[in-house]
């Protein structure tokens, strides 16, 4: 009579701690590694970032670009700390996002980060030079330091004689260099820009460009800018493509932005 084969013994399966993203290098303003963003549609879940790395360096100016809807917002938003990715992480000025809570989180960000959007998101009851002050004021600084510092740095955007008008006394080109005067208060390490020069006619989007790039040269203010204006992403010093919810340098052949 055969003997019964005694079933063998299966070693239970463990599953492996995954490895941590790499801490980015000291030289890094702004980085984040590995970071992964989906948001929920009804009974959808809808991915949004696979898995994004990036490097910013002082100085550096990168262009983000990439089709309506592919994510290009919600990654300035992640970077930016206004929104937690699902996975990874993000360093401002080699500090953890993640490590930080609400008010701190808040703090870095008004300390070492500036931000420009499409639509100027000035307070309209304010003057120039008030709006330009209230990140001053926001972190503590004196009103009379405040109001010198945003009265140079309207100086520096070339709007020292326009510096106590309200937004709706100034123009389009006028209103987005008081934001970006106001991105500049803190003297942040890097300043994010979702289309800055969407509303803006050629002339005033190229005073736009010209004034990122002095700043960059002056100050070593570093850019991260979002945009579909093919013009500007192409002085930028670098261009990455945001396709499939990945990070992708240089230009898809087929890419239309």
């Amino acid at each position: 009579m055969p003997q019964a084969t005694k079933p063998q013994a299966t070693k239970p399966q463990v599953s492996k701690p995954q490895a941590k993203s790499p801490k980015p290098s000291k030289d890094s303003v702004l980085s984040c590694r590995n970071v992964v963003k989906s948001y929920r549609e009804g009974p959808q879940t809808v991915s949004v970032l696979n898995g994004v790395d990036f490097d910013l360096k002082a100085s550096e100016q990168v262009a983000i670009v990439g089709a309506s809807g592919s994510g290009k917002s919600t990654l300035l938003n992640v970077l930016g700390g206004l929104d937690r990715p699902d996975e990874g992480s993000v360093w401002v000025m080699g500090q953890a996002f993640s490590e930080l809570g609400e008010n701190a989180r808040g703090m870095a960000r008004n300390r070492s980060m500036g931000f420009v959007y499409q639509f100027h998101h000035l307070l309209p009851e304010f003057s120039a030079v008030e709006n330009v002050a209230m990140p001053l004021l926001i972190a503590g600084v004196s009103k009379k330091e405040s109001q010198a510092k945003a009265e140079t740095l309207l100086l520096e955007v070339g709007l020292s004689e326009r510096c106590d008008h309200k937004p709706a006394e100034l123009s389009g080109g006028e209103r987005q260099r008081v934001a970006i005067a106001r991105a500049l208060a803190n003297d942040p390490g890097c300043v994010l820009m979702d289309e800055p020069t969407g509303n803006l006619d050629v002339k005033t989007s190229e005073s736009i460009r010209l004034l990122m790039r002095r700043l960059s040269e002056t100050i070593a203010t570093s850019f991260v800018v979002v945009t579909h204006d093919e013009h500007l992403a192409s002085t930028m010093d670098s261009i990455y493509e945001l396709r499939d919810g990945c990070l992708h340098k240089g230009l898809h052949s087929g890419s239309n932005h």
